[in-house]
């Protein structure tokens, strides 16, 4: 089995919300990857237009030959369209409290579903600041502590808080295109975080009943388990790697 683990951020974020959780992946043996998604406002990031095709090229450039791709929160759709694009460069997925949907479907329809049924959806979206283009999309600090960070330190919420950049509309709602003979083919793992308020608890188990899968993770925590709780989440994953593929 490959030791190289690909780490892709969400919307907002950068690279650097990997940073706890990288040096517990290491000691287990894994080589990390953390990309900077294109135009995600970090210093450093890549330019290019946020879209899904221009997401998963940059992905394809500098991911080693084959990998297994962590995905966190709105890049599990990008690594969904990586591993059809690119099923054998992908040892498997682990969606981490990620957008796991099926082809087609983005997550706003999955949310506007599941509002029809009267479940409390909404996550992080009534709190978003809008340009006046209506192009960018912002999350207050305050927001991004109640909805993103709740069971984090103080301290440590605040300083991720602060760090969140403006995202790209285009580059957030998006639609993978898959198929069972690619897409299909790849080994996937679902770590479903239990206290989460952004993808909440009820939109991930119905992404799971979606979408076929060959392992279901639970840990107890927010939206950011890789913040929150790095050891535990990193011995999570790495158990269930082994068990599914070996060493």
């Amino acid at each position: 089995m490959t030791r190289d683990l690909l780490l892709l951020h969400g919307a907002w974020q950068g690279a650097w919300v990997f940073d706890a959780v990288i040096p517990q992946f290491e000691a287990l043996g894994w080589t990390c990857h953390a990309v900077d998604l294109p135009e995600n406002g970090c210093e450093g990031a890549p330019p290019g237009e946020a879209s899904l095709t221009t997401y998963v090229d940059h992905v394809a450039r500098v991911a080693p030959r084959r990998v297994v791709v962590l995905a966190h929160s709105g890049s599990g759709v990008i690594a969904s369209q990586f591993a059809e694009d690119f099923p054998e460069r992908v040892a498997a997925i682990v969606y981490v409290a990620a957008m796991m949907l099926p082809s087609g479907m983005a997550y706003e329809d999955l949310a506007r579903q599941l509002a029809s049924e009267g479940e409390a959806v909404a996550g992080i979206n009534p709190y978003l600041k809008r340009s006046a283009d209506g192009l960018f999309t912002e999350v207050p600090p305050e927001a991004a502590q109640e909805i993103f960070l709740q069971d984090c330190a103080p301290d440590v919420a605040a300083a991720g808080a602060r760090r969140l950049t403006p995202q790209r509309e285009a580059g957030r709602i998006l639609r993978a295109h898959l198929t069972p003979d690619r897409f299909g083919r790849v080994a996937k793992i679902y770590v479903e975080a239990t206290a989460d308020r952004s993808i909440a608890p009820v939109a991930q188990k119905r992404m799971q009943a979606l979408v076929a899968h060959d392992r279901a993770l639970s840990i107890d925590s927010g939206h950011a388990p890789h913040i929150s709780q790095p050891h535990a989440l990193a011995r999570l994953i790495d158990e269930a790697l082994e068990a599914l593929l070996g060493r």
